[in-house]
């Protein structure tokens, strides 16, 4: 079988993201034990939708992408810890690769949003060098752009893992389940996601600052 033709769970794809993306971000802390996994599986950051997985369900992702030779067992410690088979297997290069664990993360995004949302995993140059990466793993039949709906400037791109159109809302209509219709403001989720994103953001840019400050203060000291 394929990649392409293997179609996984909702729970399967986000376990597959942690892994690819904790691969990637922080590899000193990889593989992942089962509890790790659990945490990364339901961060409030970063992740959407955000979800509140127990360990069965965890351990029932890791069976069917067992299933598929997408993830692996290392029981060389005292706690088995869980990596993934994907990139490996299919000689994903490293752009290609932290799109795809976005994607699985965060569901449908634009250009755009993946080149800021891909910045701990790969440093792309430009949207454009993220665009061509897009073209690439569609080419592959593992990514496919969305159409646009009403309002939308640019179009989004969802991964094709979980089944062609299993996330996918119809323009204009509520989304089957009680889902919002299109214009209508992210759920609350999404929404603290966010602010929380902008949140570490602020922090980070006060230290830069601070940092600045401070070695500007020893420069003009050499001076005086």
């Amino acid at each position: 079988m394929t990649l392409e033709e293997i179609v996984l769970s909702p729970a399967a794809v986000r376990v597959l993201g942690c892994l690819m993306e904790k691969e990637m971000a922080t590899p000193d802390y990889y593989p992942l034990s089962l509890n790790a996994l659990l945490t990364a599986c339901n961060q409030k950051t970063n992740r959407d939708p955000v979800v509140a997985y127990d360990e069965p369900t965890v351990l029932a992702a890791i069976e069917e992408l067992k299933a598929h030779q997408l993830v692996y067992e290392s029981t060389g410690g005292r706690v088995v810890k869980y990596g993934e088979n994907l990139i490996g297997r299919y000689k994903f290069i490293a752009p290609e690769a932290a799109v795809l664990a976005v994607l699985f993360l965060r569901g449908p995004q634009t250009a755009g949003e993946l080149r800021a949302r891909t910045e701990r995993l790969h440093a792309f140059a430009s949207v454009d060098e993220v665009a061509a990466t897009l073209q690439d793993l569609a080419a592959q039949g593992l990514v496919r752009l969305l159409p646009r709906r009403p309002g939308q400037k640019e179009g989004r791109y969802r991964h094709l893992l979980g089944g062609d159109g299993a996330d996918e809302q119809p323009v204009g209509e509520a989304a089957a389940g009680g889902g919002q219709p299109a214009g209508a403001p992210p759920p609350l989720p999404a929404l603290l996601a966010r602010q929380d994103e902008l949140e570490a953001e602020v922090k980070r840019l006060r230290q830069e600052l601070a940092d600045l400050a401070q070695a500007f203060a020893a420069f003009k000291a050499q001076f005086e």
